[in-house]
């Protein structure tokens, strides 16, 4: 993906299937340039909503039968968005929605679909150069949130947050965010943390979620 001396650099990103570590390029901060971060930073999670004591799980619902999604909804943050398809470029990274669509979101579509047993992944702006994009608000959401992905067989799979946490680029957990899973986990991810101008954001917020029902 080529991109521009005006967009700014995201962190670490990686490939759950292989376990690769990849950079991904989200073309965040675009819209900050021309602002100041300080006016317009987007919401960052706070340490209440950090990842529970390790194993502690609560109840999941039972995995459901591959099909691919379509449309995510987190309703306590007004995300309502198409979602398409991303594979990994030719530098090994995983691609993006076009920057120019601030409502369409990606999942990695050579990975766990959301509702099967595994670790998916769902990526998204959170801004483009006219403003908020379809995860600006992603640092806001609080464990517990319901996250529903409409699938292309009809069903919805329902995951509740379990945790929104913010990591800096170098120091990104790639095996906590990536690792496999053998409940049907959902992983959101978009930039944020520390803003530089010259650099863009310096890490990204991810939400973690596990499947509770289905309809």
């Amino acid at each position: 993906m080529r991109r521009s001396a005006r967009r700014g650099r995201c962190a670490r990103l990686g490939d759950a299937a292989i376990a690769a570590v990849t950079v991904v390029a989200l073309g965040c901060g675009v819209w900050l340039l021309g602002g100041g971060a300080g006016a317009h930073a987007p919401p960052q999670p706070a340490a209440a909503e950090g990842r529970p004591d390790a194993g502690v799980e609560r109840p999941t619902a039972p995995a459901l039968a591959p099909s691919p999604p379509t449309r995510i909804r987190i309703p306590a943050i007004r995300v309502d968005a198409p979602l398409m398809g991303l594979a990994l470029t030719r530098s090994g990274s995983l691609d993006v929605p076009p920057a120019r669509n601030k409502n369409l979101a990606g999942w990695y579509e050579s990975g766990t679909m959301p509702g099967e047993p595994g670790t998916a992944i769902v990526a998204g702006h959170v801004d483009n150069a006219e403003g908020p994009a379809v995860f600006y608000n992603l640092g806001a959401l609080r464990r517990d949130a319901r996250i529903e992905v409409d699938r292309k067989d009809g069903s919805v799979a329902v995951f509740a947050v379990d945790a929104v946490e913010v990591y800096a680029a170098h120091d990104f957990p790639d095996e906590k965010v990536y690792g496999a899973a053998s409940r049907p986990e959902l992983r959101v991810i978009t930039c944020g943390g520390p803003y530089s101008k010259a650099t863009g954001y310096q890490g990204n917020v991810v939400v973690f979620a596990h499947l509770t029902d289905s309809r």
